[in-house]
């Protein structure tokens, strides 16, 4: 029976080990100003909050232009051609925001993902080291039992 290869010492396991990264604050900390309002952008603009907004704004000028007296309608029906241009102009805007925002989220995730990738690593080795300490082990009690299972034997072939 072939001996396995002895695990690493302890000591060595600790030397290896490099301190846990923080990935949350490392990444808010290379993000520029601009990069920085975009996801500010990209986190107020995705919540239902926004959509409220957005949709009470819309329901709001399409009856106000509707149902007001035509005096009072800036952008009377059935045109309502100021508020397709803002609307468009919103989207425009944002849009760009949006996937910058998307972009830079998604890079942050990546960023856990490598440091999740690497902290599984270690705690394979450091497994990997324990199991194989905790065979030799095992192979010491058997031999250890077996060196007295012989002694008791001989003993009681002695009486």
């Amino acid at each position: 029976m072939t001996e396995p290869r002895s695990p690493l010492p302890y000591d060595e396991l600790k030397r290896m080990r490099r301190p846990v990264r923080r990935i949350n604050d490392q990444h808010q900390e290379r993000l520029t100003r601009l990069e920085q309002f975009a996801v500010a952008i990209t986190e107020r603009v995705g919540t239902m909050g926004f959509f409220l907004i957005v949709l009470g704004w819309t329901l709001g000028w399409l009856t106000w232009n509707t149902l007001a007296p035509r005096i009072w309608r800036f952008d009377p029906f059935p045109a309502f051609v100021l508020w397709l241009f803002i609307s468009n102009m919103i989207q425009i805007f944002l849009m760009p925001l949006i996937m910058l925002g998307q972009n830079l989220h998604s890079r942050h995730a990546e960023a856990r993902a490598e440091a999740d990738f690497e902290v599984n690593t270690r705690a394979e080795r450091e497994v990997e080291a324990v199991l194989l300490h905790l065979e030799r082990q095992n192979r010491l009690v058997l031999r250890i039992l077996q060196r007295l299972e012989g002694q008791t034997e001989a003993k009681h072939a002695g009486e």
